[in-house]
């Protein structure tokens, strides 16, 4: 995934820019870039490494380094970023969040020539090189991007920092990420979470629609193309991925948590899943949010069984192998041993992809005297690979642990019936819930089924993008 922060103003623009982005370290963990423009010197580009060390340790140097009354951020998990293009439409610092499936094809019909475009960095071509050689196909940005959007499969939303200063913003074509616009009395901003600007004294201008795209300059928020009519919003914004502060289309992501919390667990009542449960609790950290709606409509009360040990390690997928990953996921959990010794724990997690790390806490929990531990995922079974995003971490679908389920108990056949896997009400659903449970110790799983958690965040479903959950574009 990845995150964005922009902004045009009066005044320096780096002190904004520098906080707006470290705002967005959440959405990714491996590199972090600032562009800048300055009247006198230019545009200017810094890129770090952040696999190690946040975003803000590896820029805070940034206010000596770089000047400018215009700049934007990137957070990326993907290829470095911003990047610097040289190109017919002149000069300009470019980033991107989504995914592009079908790049190769992309380079052979647009790349093999030669000559299409200089951009300013080393070594092979990467997905933001990629999408200023299709922009740079027309003969104005907008005509540019749309054409950019119109070609890749996947998505694209993208920020320019021209060279004149002004920052031009627009969403993907259909709207799956976010793209926000703040203002304050010295200028205008774009983020990708919105707490991101308020907490820096921007007042909520407008949220883009779908392939709308704008400019902003100190004094305007200039639309350059409308909206489109078809929008397809990532659910995951709000069961995972999205920060509890921020709120995308009018829903809040803390609030839509503990909607969804409250929706499994009145369906544990009316179906006597799960009676006996002492504490009810959440992991990860995003999953406690679930958790205290869950919590709060069953009665139950709520508590933190264990507790993460953060000051050192922050994050548990900072190191580069699983093994390393795997240490310290297990050296951050300290047990509160009077809330776990002989108890019947229920804890909801934001959602079960391939388990590895689940396991792993679950045995921590019986190691240290945990009588039963229930499980809830706040999301349907993850049945396919974001092709949108990459926000998942699995590589194919088969390192899904529903998708490997279903093809040890039915085989390649089970492929054709994964609608049934989902439904815990089928006997394909129970059957996968049981096997689950089995492996992973479980005393009972259940997932939060893909109508409640439409419901739970309260758009219209066709609005949605429920591809990982159902496999429908």
């Amino acid at each position: 995934m990845g995150g964005y922060f922009g902004a045009v103003t009066k005044k320096d623009a780096m002190s904004d820019v520098f906080f707006g982005t470290d705002y967005h370290s959440h959405l990714g963990t491996r590199r972090g870039g600032i562009a800048a423009y300055d009247k006198e010197i230019g545009l200017q580009r810094e890129i770090h490494n952040i696999a190690n060390a946040p975003f803000r340790t590896k820029f805070e140097h940034i206010f000596e380094d770089m000047r400018g009354t215009s700049a934007l951020g990137c957070i990326s998990d993907y290829e470095p970023q911003p990047l610097l293009i040289r190109s017919k439409l002149g000069t300009y610092a470019l980033c991107f969040v989504g995914a592009i499936n079908n790049a190769d094809a992309l380079i052979d019909e647009y790349l093999s020539g030669g000559g299409h475009f200089d951009a300013m960095t080393g070594g092979h071509v990467n997905s933001i090189e990629l999408i200023a050689a299709l922009i740079n196909q027309k003969d104005n940005f907008v005509e540019g991007i749309r054409f950019a959007q119109s070609v890749i499969d996947g998505s694209a939303s993208i920020l320019i920092l021209k060279n004149d200063g002004n920052i031009i913003a627009a969403r993907d074509r259909l709207g799956r990420l976010p793209i926000l616009i703040g203002r304050s009395d010295d200028g205008y901003c774009v983020s990708f979470e919105s707490f991101a600007y308020q907490k820096l004294g921007y007042q909520d201008e407008k949220e883009l629609g779908p392939a709308e795209i704008v400019e902003i300059s100190t004094d305007a928020c200039r639309q350059l193309a409308p909206p489109g009519k078809e929008m397809r919003i990532c659910s995951f914004l709000w069961s995972y991925y999205g920060y509890p502060t921020s709120t995308y289309e009018g829903v809040n992501v803390e609030v839509m948590r503990y909607r969804n919390g409250e929706i499994m667990a009145r369906h544990d009542r009316e179906v006597g899943n799960a009676e006996d449960v002492d504490y009810v609790g959440g992991v990860p950290d995003s999953g406690t949010p679930h958790a205290i709606g869950y919590a709060n409509e069953s009665h139950t009360p709520f508590a933190r069984a264990f507790i993460k040990y953060t000051p050192t390690w922050a994050r548990s997928f900072t190191p580069l192998n699983q093994a390393a990953r795997a240490k310290v996921a297990k050296m951050k959990q300290i047990p509160v041993n009077e809330l776990i010794g002989g108890k019947n724990l229920l804890f909801v997690d934001d959602s079960i992809v391939r388990g590895t790390q689940l396991k792993e806490t679950v045995d921590f929990l019986y190691d240290n005297g945990a009588k039963a531990v229930h499980m809830r995922s706040a999301c349907p079974p993850i049945m396919y690979c974001c092709k949108y995003l990459n926000f998942s971490r699995a590589g194919n679908d088969m390192e899904l642990i529903a998708r490997r389920i279903v093809m040890e108990l039915e085989g390649e056949e089970g492929f054709s019936h994964l609608e049934e896997y989902s439904d815990g009400s089928t006997e394909r659903g129970k059957a996968l819930r049981r096997t689950i449970s089995e492996r992973f110790h479980f005393a009972s799983l259940e997932f939060q089924s893909l109508e409640g958690i439409v419901k739970a965040i309260g758009l219209d479903p066709c609005k949605l993008c429920t591809y990982c959950w159902s496999g429908k574009e």
